[in-house]
């Protein structure tokens, strides 16, 4: 885990992406997408570190439609990055892959919906 990376606006965790090893991470402007990202684009203008700060959390972005970023977002609205951080980096040792090789899912998108995945960060605290 690279936790200098942190957390993507819209909840990705960065600090676990293994698809550009030269990104710093997206809040870091490490991300490619920073200039057409929805997510990027509305929290810079807004002055949010993330999604989960804004009032019309969540919104319709697309983003959203995959229940492991809108939980780890959800998330992060009750608790802070370094709550998540730390979950993460001990499911991590425990063997839970967040990408697995050459895909853009893991075990945690294998847990189901958004109500799957936060209660097994919620036992994770």
């Amino acid at each position: 885990m690279e936790r200098e990376k942190g957390f993507a606006y819209c909840g990705l965790a960065c600090c676990l992406c293994s698809e550009n090893t030269t990104c710093s991470g997206c809040r870091n402007g490490g991300c490619s997408t920073k200039d057409w990202c929805r997510h990027s684009i509305c929290c810079r203008e807004h002055g949010f570190s993330g999604c989960w700060q804004c009032p019309d959390f969540p919104c319709d972005a697309p983003m959203f439609a995959k229940p492991r970023i809108l939980a780890f977002a959800s998330f992060l609205r009750d608790h802070d990055e370094e709550d998540l951080a730390r979950i993460l980096a001990a499911n991590e040792a425990k063997g839970v892959v967040y990408h697995y090789e050459g895909q853009l899912i893991g075990d945690y998108d294998a847990l189901g919906d958004e109500e799957a995945i936060l209660s097994y960060l919620q036992h994770s605290l």
